[in-house]
């Protein structure tokens, strides 16, 4: 009988430690990775609502600007430079549905100077971006293959077609995100994925009038 009473009481404390260690290596990390991930999304969603309200003002200008002077009314494609570059910037909007229809990861200038900061430039020479509205011109095959002609709209970026910054794809450009790491700089060109430029050729092929390009900050 206390044989039996021993061996009960064992199976009983080894059932418990095998219970504590179960909910330990399985239930306990599945709870915290539910939780990280639920405050992830959380904060994904914030970010998103700011990130629209930008893209809101700047689509409203670029609808007037586009029906004044009779450029595509339908889709315009936007970069926001605020954004890290290992996070997709690149927009193609519908003006329609005031919706995000495509998007990418695109580069930024280098520029000339060692800085953490992002560097803005109309000069010649200065491989730095240039803000402002592009009006996107004719394909060719270039340096870096298919590549689109940009023509800058306003003063920040008048120099754009003089400068040779053109809307082309690079290798060193990937399809998904890569944040917190950033991805490649340019000498001031948009430069996006192999892939994304495809689809966007798309776009830019069906329109029957000019698309806009805006890059801001």
């Amino acid at each position: 009988m206390k044989f039996f009473m021993k061996l009960s009481a064992t199976a009983l404390l080894l059932l418990a430690s095998f219970t504590a260690l179960a909910y330990f290596f399985w239930y306990k990390p599945k709870f915290n990775s539910k939780a990280a991930a639920a405050s992830f999304v959380i904060n994904e969603r914030a970010s998103s609502k700011k990130l629209l309200e930008r893209l809101k003002l700047k689509a409203d200008d670029m609808a007037l600007y586009a029906k004044q002077h009779d450029y595509n009314t339908r889709y315009c494609f936007m970069v926001d430079m605020k954004i890290a570059s290992g996070k997709k910037r690149f927009f193609v909007y519908d003006l329609k549905n005031d919706s995000v229809e495509l998007a990418g990861l695109v580069t930024h200038g280098s520029g000339k100077v060692n800085s953490n900061d992002i560097q803005f430039s109309n000069a010649e020479g200065s491989l730095c971006t240039s803000l402002g509205k592009y009006k996107i011109g004719n394909s060719y095959n270039g340096k870096f293959g298919l590549a689109f002609k940009l023509y800058g709209l306003d003063n920040s970026n008048s120099n754009a077609f003089n400068r040779f910054v053109v809307l082309h794809s690079h290798s060193c450009v990937p399809s998904e995100e890569t944040a917190p790491f950033p991805i490649c700089e340019s000498w001031g060109c948009p430069t996006v994925a192999p892939t994304f430029l495809t689809e966007l050729k798309i776009y830019i092929d069906k329109s029957e009038k000019p698309i806009l390009l805006n890059i801001y900050y």
